[in-house]
């Protein structure tokens, strides 16, 4: 039996782990949501670029069936996600218990919500068909034709992410602004999602590039998230005093905590700058330029090392008659 070739594995892989995280999420599991919106997420940037100049793949409608599931799980993911902070903050002698509690209460009150309507939007999406359009894909990709241009589409994806991360970057500046970070978060995340890509299928491998770029996506993330968590903290103290037990000066020091936070993983970004300016120019430019270089076939390789051999041995003739 023939081995499948390396993009079909690669979709694949990312079939079977939505797939997975899915089952994880609807059953109730935190991490499942988490990771089944990761998941969704690197499905959808790898179809356009596997599938580019296949014909009868229906991947432009599998690719919208899996964004309304990343949309559907968004919200949950984010307030999953306030709750392990709180936990996080619940073990700091400093942090006022009657203020997080209350914090707690608004948190759990929304995910219940949130998750009913996760589970509705869910029920939306077709998963079957789904199955059959990323079933499509697979065969496509199993016997693609002389049109198939992956490489060279991943080539501008990549090229064209990474200018945009770079100009995010450059945009943020060093100064603490909540929308141009968040900015420079999502950038990266769109660009490493690319290159992975291009790691996982074997063809540019920039492992290197992938390992910075997410700690620093890590790093940014995390400061999203507390700024998140200090919305609902705000939400709280706009409550009027008699629908609520916990006195303002509790809830500043709780703002004020997470603010903390943001600023030291701020700090953490902007040191970070200097290496991810050069990781991302390295990968944008040297990335695109291995895809798409001519890769020699197996028969030219063998006829040059042929002739390097006829000529080595001809050599002491010809040195013989001089």
């Amino acid at each position: 039996m023939n081995r499948p070739s390396p993009l079909v594995r690669l979709l694949e892989r990312r079939t079977r782990a939505l797939r997975r995280q899915l089952t994880a999420a609807i059953a109730g599991q935190d991490s499942g949501v988490h990771q089944a919106r990761v998941a969704s997420r690197r499905l959808r940037e790898a179809l356009p670029v596997l599938t580019a100049g296949l014909q009868h793949t229906k991947a432009g409608k599998a690719t919208r069936k899996i964004r309304r599931l990343t949309q559907a799980l968004g919200k949950v993911r984010e307030l999953d996600v306030a709750l392990r902070l709180m936990d996080e903050l619940a073990e700091r002698p400093a942090v006022p218990r009657a203020a997080l509690a209350e914090v707690r209460a608004l948190v759990i009150e929304e995910r219940e919500q949130g998750r009913s309507l996760m589970l509705e939007r869910m029920k939306d999406v077709d998963q079957d068909k789904l199955a059959r359009r990323l079933a499509a894909v697979r065969q496509a990709l199993g016997s693609p034709g002389p049109d198939h241009s992956w490489r060279s589409a991943l080539a501008l994806r990549i090229a064209r992410r990474g200018r945009r991360l770079e100009k995010a970057i450059e945009d943020a500046g060093q100064i603490y602004a909540p929308e141009g970070l968040h900015q420079v978060r999502i950038a990266a995340k769109k660009f490493r999602y690319a290159l992975e890509i291009a790691n996982d299928s074997g063809a540019a491998p920039c492992a290197v590039a992938i390992r910075t770029i997410k700690r620093v996506q890590d790093t940014l993330g995390r400061l999203h998230d507390l700024q998140v968590l200090q919305q609902h903290v705000a939400a709280v103290g706009a409550a009027p005093r008699n629908r609520r037990g916990t006195p303002d000066a509790a809830l500043d020091v709780l703002s004020r905590l997470i603010e903390d936070d943001c600023r030291h993983l701020h700090g953490r970004y902007v040191a970070s700058i200097p290496g991810l300016r050069d990781v991302v120019q390295g990968a944008r430019k040297e990335v695109p330029v291995r895809l798409t270089a001519r890769r020699r076939s197996a028969r030219a390789v063998k006829m040059t090392l042929a002739a390097r051999r006829r000529a080595a041995r001809a050599e002491p003739g010809r040195r013989a008659g001089e």
